[in-house]
Parts: C-alpha cells; sequence; structure tokens
C-alpha cells in the first residue's frame, strides 16, 4: 500500500490473523470474509476430503489459495517449514507425509495464532510438529537445516518479501525446495484496491507480480524457478471481496524454487 510502512503493514495484518484466530463463530476465517465457510473454501482450493478429516476442528481455518502439499513432493524423514503456520492445517498434514522420522515447524507472526495451533497439535497427539513465534522476514530456525519450505497464502501479506525469500535460502539445506502457493498481481492494481487496508490484509493489494517474484527469487539465490498463474482460482478470489472486481487483478499461482547444491 502506498504510503504505508513495514511495520504498520506488520500490525495491520497482525490484528487482522488475531482477530480470525479467536473469532469464536469462525465467520471471517478468510481473506475476504465474504469467502466460502472453511471446508468448503479448501475444497475448491485443492485439498481432498480427507485431508479436511485428517486434522482437528479448528485447524483448517479456510485462509489458503491452493494446496502447497500437492506440490511438495513430501517424503518420509524430512524436515518441513511452514510459513504463516496459521492454525497448523498444513503443518499437520505434512506431519502425516514425513512420518514420525521426520518434523515440521510451523512458523507464525501472530501469538494467538500459534496458541491455536498449539492446542490443535496437543489435541491430535502429533509429536512431530512444533509451532514457533516468528517473523517471515526473520525465521526462528537454524541455517541450512529445512529440506522443504511450505506457505499458502502468506508471503503476499509481508512488506519484505526480498528479506522473505533471502531467509528461506538461509534455512534450507542445499538442495532444498520451496513448494509456495500465493496470490500473485497478472496486471496494475487500481487505487480502490491497491490503497485499502481490508485489501491488504485479505490477501490483494500486497501482490507481488511474476516477473517480480521471480527476480526476488532469483537474487536470492534459487533455481530451477517455476511459477504458474491458475486462472481457474480467479472465480473464488471473486468471493472473497464481491463487487471490487479483484479477480481482474489477480490469481493464485503455485511458485517452484531450488536451493543449488553447490
Amino acid at each position: 500500500m502506498n504510503g504505508t510502512n513495514k511495520d504498520e503493514v506488520r500490525a495491520a495484518v497482525r490484528a487482522q490473523y488475531a482477530e480470525v484466530a479467536t473469532s469464536a463463530g469462525g465467520s471471517c476465517c478468510a481473506p475476504g470474509c465474504c469467502a466460502a465457510p472453511a471446508p468448503q473454501a479448501s475444497l475448491a482450493i485443492g485439498y481432498s476430503p480427507e485431508d479436511l478429516a485428517a486434522v482437528p476442528d479448528g485447524a483448517n481455518m479456510g485462509l489458503g489459495c491452493g494446496n502447497p502439499q500437492a506440490i511438495a513432493a513430501l517424503r518420509e524423514g524430512e524436515t518441513v517449514l511452514d510459513l504463516g503456520a496459521g492454525g497448523g492445517f498444513d503443518c499437520f498434514l505434512a506431519a502425516k507425509r514425513v512420518g514420525s522420522t521426520g518434523s515440521v515447524i510451523g512458523v507464525d507472526m501472530t501469538p494467538e495464532m500459534v496458541s491455536k495451533a498449539r492446542a490443535n497439535a496437543a489435541s491430535l497427539g502429533a509429536t512431530n510438529v512444533q509451532f514457533r513465534l516468528g517473523e517471515i522476514e526473520h525465521l526462528p530456525v537454524a541455517d541450512a537445516s529445512v529440506d522443504v519450505i511450505l506457505s499458502n497464502c502468506v508471503i503476499n501479506l509481508s512488506p519484505d518479501k526480498a528479506a522473505v525469500f533471502r531467509d528461506a535460502f538461509r534455512v534450507l539445506k542445499p538442495g532444498g525446495r520451496l513448494a509456495i502457493s500465493d496470490v500473485v498481481r497478472t496486471s496494475p492494481l487500481p487505487p480502490s484496491l491497491a490503497q485499502d487496508t481490508t485489501a491488504l490484509t485479505g490477501c490483494i493489494a500486497g501482490a507481488a507480480g511474476v516477473d517480480e517474484l521471480t527476480a526476488l527469487l532469483t537474487r536470492a539465490g534459487f533455481t530451477d524457478i517455476r511459477i504458474d498463474v491458475k486462472e481457474e482460482s480467479r472465480a473464488f478470489i471473486a468471493e472473497w471481496f464481491p463487487g471490487s472486481g479483484a479477480e481482474q487483478f489477480v490469481a493464485s499461482a503455485t511458485i517452484e524454487a531450488t536451493r543449488p547444491r553447490s
């Protein structure tokens, strides 16, 4: 957003998702408060009924814009990091795939979300998942310690995407990979969306273009970069902000990249 500094962006995002985490009714558990309820929303973006049944109540908050699990190709024994873990939905699915010899770390900057995710982990009895409070630009994770990084509709919310990708590169092992679902800008946003705080916290105003994301990933050191825009996603994005026309300017995409082995 023009005229909004990085700390103000983080404060707005943190306040919005703290409200989502503590909402008793769960009526605003989506980038747009008018979106479909969490189960229907998750099915629409690529999760299966089995995925939804495998997580505790409250873990799936309908906050995603795709299914990063579908491109992650997780393997037994891997260490997985989820950027912006929310209630832990993708973390719990990843934990099943990496098994007891693997581990999953979820990072979120909202204390209320971390508390919710930890409670969900306890109810599930998930012993190979942990949740840490932190910003995705400054990850509380050791260098070269992670095999795969997941993220679902979160990096668009960051006011410093270059820092996100630099730190992601730092924590990945050589040969490690990114598997991200996010919203990307496909044409310039009109001022009515670009300068709207709700559109910012709702995953619209902060979206970067494909060329910009490719350049940021390249500068961070990543190779094998692939960004695949999902044109069909415009249908559910239209439900986030009905009547705004947001779906004309942004779409969901999968973002893949690799840290070179040497």
